[in-house]
């Protein structure tokens, strides 16, 4: 006999949501990588040094967001196998990755540590608004979904 739905999400609602938040992350981060470092070459994942540096740079920075892509996936793979993934809450955990990646890269790696900004020779004032309302944005409504999944857990044990 098999775990019943409600006992799967109570069992696995840590592993859907941590899936869903390094999915977000590797998404992201491949996203940033792909676009803005490689098509438009605004910057590299760290530019205070040489060019060269700043490409070896973005082949780690490329690597992990390939290998949190991949791992989560692994992750959920294992929650299908045990009827456990619980989409609603992974997508919750996917939106609070990819929000908390982004603020973390526009405030701390872009103004307080300096290793890169958005772009360069134009003002910036706009693109840091742009990339930092995006970021808190999809972190609200990623904690939005993943408060309401939190609700039907609890709905659920009692």
């Amino acid at each position: 006999m098999g775990v019943h739905k409600d006992e799967a999400k109570q069992k696995y609602a840590r592993r859907n949501l941590w899936s869903g938040v390094l999915f977000g992350l590797g998404l992201v981060a491949f996203i940033d990588e792909f676009v803005f470092h490689q098509l438009l070459g605004w910057h590299h994942f760290y530019d205070r040094s040489t060019t060269r540096v700043g490409i070896i740079s973005d082949g780690f920075f490329h690597a992990f967001s390939w290998f949190a892509t991949v791992g989560s996936l692994f992750i959920v793979s294992d929650l299908r196998r045990r009827k456990a993934w619980w989409y609603k809450r992974w997508q919750g955990g996917v939106l609070v990755g990819a929000g908390t990646f982004n603020l973390y890269d526009g405030l701390v790696q872009h103004k307080l540590m300096r290793i890169h900004q958005i772009r360069y020779n134009v003002d910036i004032l706009p693109y840091d608004l742009v990339w930092n309302i995006i970021a808190a944005v999809l972190l609200f409504i990623g904690i939005l979904i993943v408060s309401s999944t939190r609700k039907e857990i609890f709905k659920g044990a009692d």
